[in-house]
């Protein structure tokens, strides 16, 4: 599994000219499964993306990241792409023969998302295997890259 973590002062998903998705202060998530993946790297990747000190603490001027998410009650934007596996080494063409199949992606998607409402925050989502446009406010900027795979 990995996943494009982006700290964001605004977010939206737009599916053919209708917004489907849209948060404020949080994290944007490009999300893609791996033909590999199973419930435990949902597990893994759901603590992190919740736990991570991504947001400066309000409170003192230090400037270091001391928040997670959850603390300082952000909301999530949840996006399926699985061009996130694509590897472009050989050809013009990238392969994404890493990526999981539509139907086995989708449920792990849809149970990755399920996680995250658990903690009570704000999630939106795209529209899996939709072509989408997804507007990101990036704060910061703040990109990471989590990878998790069995």
């Amino acid at each position: 599994m990995r996943v494009i973590i982006q700290r964001v002062t605004a977010s939206q998903v737009e599916v053919k000219g209708q917004i489907i998705g849209k948060i404020s202060k949080g994290l944007n998530l490009l999300v893609g499964i791996a033909e590999t993946d199973t419930e435990a790297e949902l597990d893994w990747m759901t603590r992190k993306c919740l736990e991570l000190r991504l947001f400066p603490d309000p409170n003192n001027d230090t400037g270091r990241w001391e928040k997670s998410v959850q603390e300082i009650g952000g909301e999530l934007l949840v996006v399926s792409q699985f061009t996130l596996y694509g590897d472009c080494r050989k050809g013009r063409r990238p392969s994404f023969d890493r990526s999981a199949a539509p139907e086995p992606a989708k449920k792990l998607y849809e149970k990755f998302v399920e996680k995250l409402r658990i903690s009570g925050l704000k999630v939106e989502t795209g529209e899996f295997g939709a072509m989408m446009e997804v507007s990101i406010q990036n704060d910061g900027p703040v990109t990471l890259i989590l990878d998790r795979e069995s």
